[in-house]
């Protein structure tokens, strides 16, 4: 297990937060989305405390993103999940789901709401935490120097 999520409470507090975070969207991840930016500071700031190399620096803050992001993808595969056997449902009335008709039809626009609720909003949860960390990292000081890791000269 990596270093930053090693701690018990570390991991209750951000699983409490993103359940939180997807609660406050009624299932929509945007508040998730939007959780990346912290989830990222915090990466990138335990990450230049333990990993002097610059490989293991820009390496630790991918891997511990990509768990954060696959904790959001689990919890929307729980929520909209159980909606995708309606896809096989002649019966099924997908026009008056509740989702935006978004492609004009009703089974295109459907299979696009799951695939953005359950591909594509934890994927923009892992971008936004990789570009947060990476700021993050742009913006801290060099360990022993006292300059920026992103300062010229």
């Amino acid at each position: 297990m990596l270093r930053v999520l090693r701690s018990r409470w570390t991991v209750a507090a951000y699983v409490l937060a993103d359940v939180a975070a997807a609660g406050m969207g009624m299932g929509v991840p945007f508040f998730c989305i939007l959780l990346g930016l912290p989830v990222g500071c915090a990466i990138a700031w335990h990450a230049a405390g333990l990993a002097p190399r610059t490989h293991a620096l820009l390496k630790r803050p991918l891997k511990e993103a990509a768990l954060t992001a696959s904790f959001t993808f689990l919890l929307m595969l729980a929520i909209w999940g159980r909606i995708v056997p309606m896809l096989f449902d002649p019966s099924a009335d997908l026009a008056n789901f509740g989702i935006p008709m978004i492609l004009y039809e009703a089974r295109a626009s459907f299979i696009g709401w799951l695939v953005l609720m359950m591909i594509i909003s934890p994927t923009l949860q892992f971008l936004v935490a990789v570009v947060a960390a990476n700021l993050t990292l742009m913006l801290l000081p060099a360990p022993g120097t006292g300059i920026r890791h992103g300062a010229d000269g």
